[in-house]
């Protein structure tokens, strides 16, 4: 949604400064980014990396001191930082940025008031936290997806490789569970479905840039496009086979 106002928080003790650039970009194609705030002890040395990138990407650095060892000051700062954004209703949707399971409840919170929250974080992020948010995206997808953007889509037998029996289950029964009567389901609404089934779902994940590309790949689904009304564009549709 592109009018969605979103507020981008950044747990700066856990998230690499290196993801910025293709983060930035990822969080546009979900809304506009109306609030950028990054939670760190500044004093620390290894946050220095960020000192020198936030003003290139207009986000607001906050301190928070580590007054305890073994207690996270960070998280507890962004944590009420969010609530008190939430009941300022300037924003219609969070980007958490974190590997932490400890903003799980605040992404079932936010939720909860109606809000839609993207949660990004590395690979390494617990279960937990990825399913209290509408859709999670990997870091290190990103940054391959940077690095291999040459124009050409790849669907060689390594990707195909990486798709997994659960996963062709999870796509079956999404199709199945959106399809009119005849058997064919908008693939618009196969991605929302699998989404809401599965929020760290992602095709660049199997190595495919959309969901189209992913399910021409694969045999056990047949693909069908449909002229729109008004002639402009195409409708994709799939179907079990």
């Amino acid at each position: 949604m592109k009018d969605t106002k979103l507020a981008v928080l950044i747990d700066g003790d856990n998230i690499p400064a290196k993801y910025i650039k293709e983060m930035m970009e990822e969080i546009t194609k979900y809304g506009t980014p109306t609030i950028k705030r990054i939670y760190g002890d500044w004093t620390k040395p290894y946050l220095a990396k960020w000192k020198n990138i936030l003003l290139e990407n207009a986000i607001n650095p906050i301190q928070q001191y580590s007054y305890t060892t073994g207690k996270n000051a960070t998280d507890s700062a962004m944590i009420i930082d969010a609530m008190d954004i939430l009941y300022s209703e300037k924003v219609n949707g969070f980007c958490l940025v974190s590997s932490d399971s400890d903003f799980t409840k605040l992404a079932m919170r936010l939720r909860e008031a109606g809000v839609v929250v993207y949660g990004i974080g590395e690979k390494k992020t617990p279960d937990p936290f990825i399913v209290a948010c509408d859709k999670f995206i990997y870091l290190e997808i990103l940054k391959k997806d940077t690095e291999k953007k040459d124009g050409k889509e790849k669907s060689d037998k390594s990707n195909l490789d990486k798709i997994t029996p659960k996963t062709i289950r999870l796509l079956r029964n999404s199709v199945d569970d959106a399809a009119s009567e005849d058997g064919w389901a908008f693939l618009g609404d196969v991605g929302s479905l699998i989404l809401k089934k599965q929020p760290n779902f992602d095709s660049r994940n199997f190595g495919f840039s959309k969901l189209t590309p992913l399910f021409n790949s694969l045999k056990q689904f047949e693909i069908d496009e449909r002229e729109h009304t008004s002639g402009k564009f195409k409708l994709i549709y799939v179907r079990n086979k």
